[in-house]
């Protein structure tokens, strides 16, 4: 069982433009479609595609719009019932990929209320192979969520805790690595300007431009007490950094038609791989495989095994050491 947390879910309206965005101009869209989604939502849409066990925990009312589509989609979730609605973020896509995104602040969570989510999380996550952290945190909640929470699961569950994996990005991100090892997550899975923050000295072309680079940067994140960095590099691929050594993986050229979703479905294939007991190698190369396929669908439409071209991903060793694979 893969559990998901998303503490900031939201109905993606995504917008298909028929022509390049023109701000200040009247455009016509060439389609429309409304999902419930977020972070940690896609990553389990991903999972039960594929046929795998997933549960996706996070707050909303039983009669708000995103839990009722939830129901309606049979995607298996538990829901923490809070008075205010959960948000909705606009997708704008151009023809040639180009996605303009605007995101609501989501809902204000209460002290108790996140103390609630977090005692759901830990009674869901018992005796689960992964519990996914993704996503923003809405307004009023202590950037250092996710860190406390991974702490608390480890502490509350012992050796029934699962592997933890965030997908975050701002301070939620840096307050993963600004307390103890028990903070810090088993793998994470920052995209270039995302690892850019946690590293430092480096912005996100020259990360995207230099495999190198990158995979210092992640060696950084190692050496603090991360278990394994998956960096999403754009067109550039993915790395796959962990004590056993680094691979690049990388798809043959595609026609990007929306990135929405992209990232969240890279973890899911990542998180398949390693539910079916691939090697490290074969682990990004199905990251990519995910990735790539949601980028040549619309919208938010997260992709399914059918649509995968695993074939066409290479991937290379760039370096190994000695030890055992994260």
């Amino acid at each position: 069982m893969i559990i998901t947390l998303t503490v900031n879910p939201a109905l993606d309206n995504t917008i298909e433009l028929g022509a390049p965005l023109a701000p200040g101009a009247v455009q016509r869209a060439a389609s429309s479609h409304v999902q419930a989604a977020g972070k940690g939502v896609n990553v389990s849409r991903a999972i039960a595609a594929a046929g795998v066990p997933t549960l996706a925990v996070l707050p909303g009312a039983g009669t708000d719009p995103l839990i009722t589509a939830l129901s309606r989609d049979q995607l298996a979730h538990r829901n923490l019932p809070i008075t205010e609605a959960l948000r909705t973020n606009t997708t704008l896509t151009d023809p040639d990929g180009t996605t303009t995104k605007i995101n609501e602040p989501g809902p204000t969570l209460d002290a108790q209320q996140l103390a609630d989510l977090g005692d759901l999380v830990a009674e869901a996550a018992a005796g689960a192979s992964w519990m996914v952290m993704a996503g923003s945190l809405p307004p009023g909640v202590p950037a250092s969520f996710y860190a406390q929470l991974t702490a608390k699961l480890r502490a509350d569950l012992g050796g029934k805790c699962p592997k933890i994996a965030v997908d975050t990005s701002g301070a939620p991100l840096l307050e993963l690595f600004a307390h103890s090892q028990q903070h810090i997550p088993d793998l994470v899975k920052p995209n270039a300007e995302e690892l850019a923050q946690l590293a430092g000295g480096y912005g996100e072309a020259a990360l995207e431009g230099s495999l190198e680079l990158a995979t210092g940067c992640a060696q950084q994140l190692l050496d603090r007490g991360v278990g394994a960095v998956l960096a999403t590099l754009g067109a550039q691929g993915a790395l796959l950094v962990t004590k056993a050594g680094v691979w690049h993986g990388s798809h043959t050229p595609i026609t990007p038609r929306s990135t929405v979703g992209a990232g969240d479905s890279s973890l899911a294939g990542y998180l398949l791989a390693d539910a079916a007991g691939a090697s490290a190698p074969e682990r990004l190369r199905n990251a990519v495989a995910y990735g790539a396929a949601a980028t040549q669908l619309p919208g938010s439409t997260i992709p399914t095994q059918s649509d995968l071209t695993v074939g066409a991903v290479t991937v290379h060793e760039l370096t190994s050491t000695q030890g055992t694979e994260s």
